[in-house]
């Protein structure tokens, strides 16, 4: 939230002064002002609050009491209270104020605590309680939590879905045939799932639709087409080819659906509904083959075509098919919706939707509270209202309507100057709870119909001028505002350029491209998935370097003499603080990709530098390890019969034993229970055999775990689980974890969450443990928000946790997440009362039809959500980037791809940087991509060169980074620092005898020193080398257990693989060079390494054809034709091979041309004697064993023999008809080379080698 922005005396006006003059002074006219992000919404409403309470009733004004002032959040709101205190105490110290209006607001403050500032939740309960009878509510109705309102729905789930499992309707069965794949959900959770979703809107009464299906005929009909599909496969000419094989995996499918409808004697069309839904995913239906044939009569081109209709068709099937069951289970699942409903009446609970519905119930029905409240409230002020839903909007202007008989919301007309709302549509990303642009692009032209004005804010006090220009450059062309055809209102934003306040900060980059250092996958291709594990490691390297490694004239010195960059904070604009952990902010689009935590390689990069950070709001907290140690101890104390439970319990991080003591307890007494006494006669003094850790301490652990046992129901839940952290001093261990702060946070959440679940009227301790266990299934319940103001630490948030809020760093992670998904998200119409989204992975019927529109909606979000982001930045936009990628090529959909045309310079001027150490940068090499792969067409030259660039949208400049400046792949050392600080505190002040959990990574626990002992350091240290020899060890017995004993690879393979590493070294050697100030790093060759040369046909190559097929057709010419063939047998053996290729005329042509060329050629011509003597060989396949044990298998083109004296000499010939640039140079180079070798050791004769571009 941007702080207030007072301007000193004597500063020149800013550009949106008029607005802002106006909000204080007109306060007879309904305003609707548009504040762009950072302009300082929140300030202008309080402004126009203080405005209000200085002024009597009949100059507009008002007291505190009738005023309401509605916010997003809690926190908000609590934020506005302060600000308003801190400005009514500023208003009345105004030397203009009169005695009247310092009393007015003398008043205010004496009772601000009683302010209706507050959330709308807040405001209906407010009203609910006031008038109960009249809304229909119970008079002491208590507001359930989202945590509490699941539980009440689980309970009426749970009801239902077990009486309905005795006949279950179609619906119901039809999804209880479904196999989750992957780790997603099961027919029971997915049930579950699309019930709450249905109940979260369960005031859209309109039914979804559902059209005539005759679905069997439908799968019979469809089953036929795919088996005379499959029959197809039989007719290819070459059984390996891939169009082929995708027909053939087809027929063995139908093959076995035969067999099985044999077996059970009819079909089940249930079960071939989801079958058919896992077909349609097969990836062999994007498998194409080569060649023009395809078998018999039969071109590829038409069993082609055949395919796509048959996979259009099966889609159209399974669309119905969606929609005709997210039609059946969304009547199917109103009874747990009306059992959850009776559930909250009989507790006496309104959940938050309940909330909104009862009050606008009530304002709708009751005429004479409508006359209340509006005699009672003569202002209404409105923040955040681009996040409003239309419940929210249909309760704010009843309450603010100049006739008090109208009951309808659209045609209500607000009373001049009651209402004030602010909010910016750009950055309305909370679709998925109601809020949509069209909803407030429709409401703000109802209330301009009304009399209402509009005003802009621009003027941002929080981004550098040069932020400000990228973000105007990128957003301005996108969000254009407009009515698309079919739309009642505007579903985009109108863009508002913003308007600089300050200067940029000084000799520092303000944006810069980070880019992705191994951005390829192993096909040559810009991978998502390489891009997804490469930039964490980066983005890790270069936040060490901001808080570690900055330099330059604008750049403060810390302790050790280095040259840090510097920042300001929202406090305090005008100092400059060197840059520390704690001004960075991480910013996802969400921390779920694709079912998987997208956060955790970013945390372990973080982790591995030793930087502080702060996960904020991360659904990953039951992944946790400290959550899911303090998880099994609490399975161990409800249950302790379950001897995998305690066992999780010891062996984890709060006991930490071995399991080599573990296995000595269970040996001897045979069981591990806590509730187990062993005798005391002397057994548990027992050492394990090169340890000091008597079996005693087992039995320790055990009867901890027993008297927890025992007492569990007899005390609060969280004192069972503070006296499970007391006895294993678990604060102390985990505190110096390497995520201490967060961890230890994490683990307080879990006693927090015990005494929310108790306070909520918990049955037993039992109840606890399966609601986190369920949660745990679910992955729901947030990460503690450990946030608090001056908290040390990098945090890591998703952009709509980041609203509101600015950081002096913003760095945009996960660049590969995608923009939209390919199904649409949601249709809401709320004048038809309908709202629309898929459930149990099912699309209605309505959202099918509007797709392309929904697509639409979801595109333009998530622009604003792009938007959302790059605004947080104060100081420094760090936005990672691709240096080979072509911005607007199609190949890419991230999320931050609108970013590009601010990021990417014009493609001339893509090598032609400044130099920017005078911005405080290091020095820079020449490229931004590490690593390409040796079927990569780009290179160097290809790539954005590190340094300064202008890029192709907005005047600002954009600094590319080297990423070769960066200490990447630094590995984790987990568990070693916690020994080094056990071992500090062994020769200080250590606590005597207590255990201390070590860590998550260190294995064992470590004894605290009742002194500071030399032995005790010396223990220490021992153990500290032995944990690292045990890493060797295990590290070397898991690649020797890993590698096969016999290794077989093509030498193109092993030839690319060593190009890859050649470019590679190459490259770690010049980048070593540029950070050393030297030349160019070479690696030494082996002067016994055979010299391969490089020749070629005097043919000319322009524009003749190219690719693999044409390559194939010139190989398979030269392998087949007399070395002594004259263009007319060439042209007979080529026409041979061309038909077998299906290659066309051009392609044939070329070829006899390049056989001719070949074959004149004096190398061949040596080869054709060479022949005559018998001395010749073509197409010879070859084995040769590597000195790493691997097999290399090839085949040589051509190599012949020749005296050279008594010496017989092999010359190895490998024809190449494509390009030798970049990587391909050294593979070729290295390919030939094995042949070589090969030939030379069985010939036991010299060979030399030659490639020859034919």
């Amino acid at each position: 939230m941007t702080a207030d922005a007072t301007r000193p005396r004597g500063a020149r006006e800013l550009a949106d002064e008029p607005a802002r003059r106006r909000i204080r002074d007109d306060l007879r006219t309904t305003l609707v002002v548009e504040a762009a992000a950072g302009t300082g919404k929140t300030t202008a409403l309080v402004s126009r609050i203080v405005a209000v309470l200085r002024r009597a009733p009949e100059e507009g004004g008002g007291t505190l009491d009738r005023i309401v002032a509605v916010t997003f959040t809690e926190k908000a709101a609590g934020e506005m209270k302060l600000r308003l205190r801190a400005e009514i105490e500023r208003a009345r110290s105004d030397p203009g104020a009169g005695p009247a209006e310092r009393a007015r607001l003398d008043e205010a403050l004496a009772h601000l605590e009683a302010a209706r500032i507050g959330t709308i939740h807040s405001f209906c309960a407010d009203l609910l309680r006031e008038w109960p009878v009249e809304a229909r509510v119970d008079p002491l109705f208590q507001v359930a939590a989202a945590d509490q309102a699941e539980a009440l729905f689980d309970q009426a789930f749970d009801a239902w879905f077990q009486r309905t499992l005795n006949d279950p309707p179609e619906g119901v069965r039809r999804i209880l045939r479904r196999r989750p794949r992957d780790g997603a959900q099961g027919p029971r959770d997915l049930l579950r799932s699309a019930a709450w979703r249905l109940a979260e809107h369960r005031d859209f009464t309109r039914p979804w639709r559902r059209d005539p299906f005759d679905r069997e005929r439908a799968i019979d009909e469809i089953l036929d087409r795919l088996a005379a599909l499959a029959d197809l496969g039989a007719e290819a000419d070459r059984e390996g080819d891939y169009l082929a094989q995708s027909l053939r995996n087809l027929d063995r499918y139908l093959a076995e659906l035969r067999r099985r409808e044999e077996v059970t004697g009819g079909r089940d069309h249930d079960g071939l509904e989801a079958e058919l839904g896992d077909v349609a995913r097969w990836k062999e239906w994007r498998w194409k083959g080569s060649g023009k044939a395809f078998g018999g009569d039969l071109t590829r081109a038409e069993v082609l075509a055949q395919r796509d209709r048959v996979k259009v068709e099966l889609d159209a099937v399974l669309t119905a098919a969606s929609a005709d069951l997210a039609a059946c289970l969304s009547r199917e699942l109103r009874p747990p919706i009306e059992a959850y409903d009776a559930l909250k009446a009989r507790a006496g609970k309104l959940d938050f939707l309940d909330l909104l519905l009862c009050a606008r119930d009530l304002l709708r029905s009751s005429r004479g509270v409508r006359e209340e409240l509006n005699l009672r409230f003569s202002h209404l002020f409105v923040d955040e209202f681009q996040d409003t839903d239309p419940l929210q909007a249909e309760i704010l202007l009843l309450l603010a309507a100049d006739d008090l008989s109208e009951a309808d919301w659209t045609r209500a007309r607000p009373v001049p100057g009651k209402l004030f709302v602010v909010g910016d549509p750009k950055q309305s990303i909370y679709r998925f709870r109601r809020a949509e642009v069209a909803l407030y692009e429709a409401t703000k032209a109802r209330l301009v119909a009304c009399g209402a004005s509009v005003l802009y804010l621009s003027t941002s006090f929080r981004s550098a001028p040069s932020i400000q220009e990228a973000v105007n450059a990128a957003f301005a062309p996108l969000m254009q505002g407009g009515t698309a055809e079919g739309e009642r209102a505007a579903t985009q934003a109108r863009y508002v350029a913003l308007e600089r306040f300050r200067d940029d900060p000084p000799e520092q980059p303000t944006v810069i491209a980070l880019p992705v250092p191994r951005p390829y996958g192993d096909f040559g291709k810009i991978s998502d998935f390489r891009v997804r594990q490469s930039i964490p490691d980066a983005v890790g390297a270069f936040v060490h370097h901001l808080i570690h490694g900055g330099a330059g004239a604008g750049a403060a010195l810390d302790g050790d003499g280095a040259r840090r960059w510097t920042v300001t904070e929202r406090e305090r604009p005008g100092q400059r603080v060197p840059l520390e952990a704690r001004h960075i902010c991480l910013l996802f689009k969400r921390f779920q990709t694709f079912g998987e935590d997208a956060t955790r390689a970013y945390v372990r990069a973080l982790e591995a530098r030793r930087i502080p950070h702060v996960l904020v709001g991360g659904r990953s907290f039951h992944d946790r390890e400290e959550v899911m140690a303090v998880r099994s101890a609490l399975l161990a104390i409800e249950w302790p019969d379950d001897e995998l439970s305690v066992y999780a319990t010891l062996r984890g991080p709060l006991f930490a034993l071995t399991d080599d003591v573990l296995l000595l307890y269970r040996d001897r007494f045979r069981r591990l229970h806590p509730l187990f006494q062993p005798p005391d006669d002397g057994s548990l003094d027992l050492a394990v055999e090169g340890g000091a850790r008597p079996l005693r301490e087992v039995a320790e652990a055990l009867a901890v775990l027993g008297r927890l046992h025992r007492e569990r129901n007899r005390r609060p839940i969280a004192d069972t689980l503070g006296g499970l952290l007391d006895e294993t001093r678990a604060h102390a261990g985990i505190a110096i974890w390497p995520t201490g702060e967060q961890a230890l946070a994490n683990v307080l959440r879990v006693m927090d969450l015990g005494r929310r679940f108790e306070a909520a009227g918990a049955t037993s301790f039992r109840a606890f443990v399966e609601r986190l266990e369920l949660d745990a299934e679910r992955g729901e319940v947030a990460e503690a928000p450990v946030v608090e103001e001056g908290t040390e630490g990098v945090r890591i948030m998703t952009v709509h946790r980041a609203k509101g809020l600015e950081f002096p760093v913003v760095i945009l992670a996960d660049p590969a997440s995608p923009a939209v998904h390919q199904l649409p998200s949601r249709h809401v119409d709320p004048e038809l009362g309908l709202w629309a989204e898929p459930i149990a992975g099912c699309v209605p019927a309505e959202l099918v039809e509007r797709r392309d529109e929904v697509l639409r909606r979801d595109r333009e979000e998530a622009v604003r959500l792009a938007y959302v982001a790059a605004t947080r930045a104060r100081e420094l936009l760090v936005v990672p980037a691709v240096g080979d990628a072509r911005p607007g090529d199609g190949t890419s959909d991230g999320w931050l791809d609108v970013l590009h045309p601010v990021l990417y310079p014009a493609p001339r001027e893509r090598r032609s940087p400044r130099r920017c150490e005078d911005l405080g940068c290091p020095p820079f090499g020449t490229d931004t991509v590490l690593e390409r792969p040796a079927r990569c067409e780009a290179d160097e030259r290809d790539a954005v060169a590190p340094g300064e660039h202008a890029p192709m949208a907005g005047s600002h400049r954009v600094v590319w980074w080297d990423p070769g400046a960066l200490d990447l792949d630094r590995e984790p050392e987990a568990g070693l620092r916690q020994q080094r600080i056990l071992q500090a505190d062994a020769s200080g002040a250590g606590a005597g005898g207590a255990a201390v959990s070590a860590g998550p990574a260190s294995g064992a626990g470590v004894l605290g020193s009742s002194g500071a002992t030399a032995s005790a350091v010396l223990a220490a240290e021992l153990g500290q080398r032995g944990h690292e020899a045990w890493q060797e060890a295990r590290q070397r017995a898991i690649v020797d257990g890993a590698t096969a004993a016999v290794r077989v690879k093509t030498a193109t393979e092993i030839s690319h693989e060593a190009a890859e590493a050649a470019a590679a070294a190459a490259g770690a050697g010049a980048a070593a060079a540029r950070r050393s100030g030297g030349g160019a790093a070479r690696g030494e060759r082996a002067d016994a390494l055979p010299v391969i040369s490089f020749e070629q046909t005097e043919i000319a190559r322009e524009g003749r054809p190219y690719g693999k097929r044409f390559g194939t057709l010139v190989h398979a010419v030269l392998a087949e034709v007399d070395l002594r063939a004259g263009e007319d047998e060439v042209r007979t053996v080529a026409a041979a091979q061309a038909r077998l290729l299906g290659a066309p005329a051009e392609e044939l042509d070329a070829a006899v041309a390049a056989a001719v060329a070949a074959l004149d050629h004096p190398l061949l011509r040596r080869a054709a004697e060479s022949a005559a003597r018998g001395a010749c060989e073509r197409e010879t396949p070859l084995l040769l064993r590597l000195e790493d044990g691997t097999i290399a298998e090839g085949i040589v083109d051509l190599s012949f023999r020749e005296s050279v004296g008594d010496v017989g000499v092999w010359t190895v010939v490998d024809f190449k008809t494509g390009s030798d640039a970049g990587t391909a140079h050294a593979a070729q180079e290295a390919q030939v080379r094995l042949y070589v070798q090969a030939i030379a050791e069985a010939t036991g004769e010299r060979a030399r080698g030659v490639v020859l571009r034919v």
